[in-house]
């Protein structure tokens, strides 16, 4: 079993014959308590097999959602061959037989979005199945994975500059680079005819963003990512991650979100009197300790925001309690020493 989703049912598996259940439930007790996922996020999940270890799901005409619960890819029939757009590890092995299931066409050509091990390191395994594999990349991607020697993510066979048109059969496919997510840049993969877009690593439909704004590096573009994803013309938009699709409303409620995180740990932060907060730390610290004030200061103001936002946000999306925290620092990150 290769996809991540078999590999955590069978560590659960192991977990609970190793251990005896005193052991059990006293590791049990030391991990935090998060609530539930909402029933209404469960309700949309995409049923994947488990012992098949994917899905596949026409979502447009010629356009395929490939998912194992966890991480998501997406193929398109051209009538001259097959496209893929990323190479997840945990499912890449399973890409061809993902394909076949829905066309006899042959996989010509693969587009890495962004850089990132968890999206494209199968990439290496399909390219050495498959003779005469094209890889298209944007630039900075291809630059990065040449300083980077990695075999899992071969180097591309062509690149771009930014952006691109690309024409096989019947397809064509916008290629658009943006910057929430990763330092080299990440692609807008958008459909026109087919009103499709996929960004990957944008939004994760009926949950809060990944942990710090989905790892982004650069928050003063992440704020904007929302708008530039909305001016696209799509009612299916594909985002990499967790167990639905989304469509504008996820796009809506995560700008939402991402807004009153950011608003609410400014209007925190501006409104401390941080002198006395430090004051009352160097009771405990000394004024010798500066690093140890200084976090006090950050910590409380990363606490207070994270209150509001899981009063606000915990009944409408998922992980709010696990993930919230993590985004007040990062906003608090850009309000601090960038906005």
């Amino acid at each position: 079993m290769h996809s991540l989703l078999s590999r955590l049912a069978l560590l659960a598996v192991l977990a609970a014959t190793l251990l005896p259940w005193g052991a059990r439930a006293q590791e049990l007790d030391k991990l935090p308590h998060y609530v539930p996922v909402l029933p209404s996020v469960k309700a949309r999940a995409l049923a994947v097999d488990p012992t098949k270890g994917f899905l596949v799901k026409e979502v447009k005409p010629n356009v395929y959602v490939v998912t194992d619960g966890i991480y998501q890819s997406v193929f398109v029939t051209t009538g001259k061959g097959v496209v893929l757009f990323d190479a997840p590890p945990s499912f890449a092995d399973k890409l061809p037989a993902a394909v076949a299931e829905v066309t006899q066409e042959p996989i010509r050509q693969i587009v890495y979005t962004h850089a990132h091990l968890d999206h494209i390191a199968g990439a290496g395994e399909l390219n050495r199945k498959i003779k005469g594999l094209q890889i298209l990349a944007e630039k900075e991607t291809a630059r990065f994975l040449q300083e980077k020697k990695d075999a899992r993510r071969p180097l591309p066979t062509r690149t771009f500059t930014n952006r691109t048109t690309l024409k096989l059969g019947s397809m064509t496919v916008e290629l658009k680079k943006g910057h929430w997510h990763s330092p080299e840049g990440d692609l807008f993969v958008y459909i026109p005819s087919r009103r499709f877009l996929m960004a990957i690593d944008t939004v994760a439909a009926g949950h809060v963003p990944f942990m710090d704004f989905d790892l982004s590096t650069n928050m003063h573009e992440y704020l904007k990512v929302f708008d530039r994803l909305l001016a696209y013309d799509f009612d299916v938009l594909v985002p990499g991650h967790l167990t639905y699709l989304a469509d504008r409303a996820d796009v809506q409620i995560t700008k939402d979100y991402t807004l009153d995180v950011y608003k609410t740990v400014k209007r925190i932060h501006d409104g401390t009197d941080q002198l006395a907060v430090l004051s009352k730390a160097a009771t405990k610290y000394s004024w010798d300790n500066k690093f140890a004030l200084f976090k006090t200061l950050l910590d409380d103001v990363i606490d207070a925001c994270s209150a509001e936002i899981q009063g606000r946000w915990g009944d409408k999306l998922a992980g709010v309690d696990v993930f919230g925290p993590s985004h007040c620092r990062a906003a608090l990150i850009y309000a601090r020493w960038d906005d």
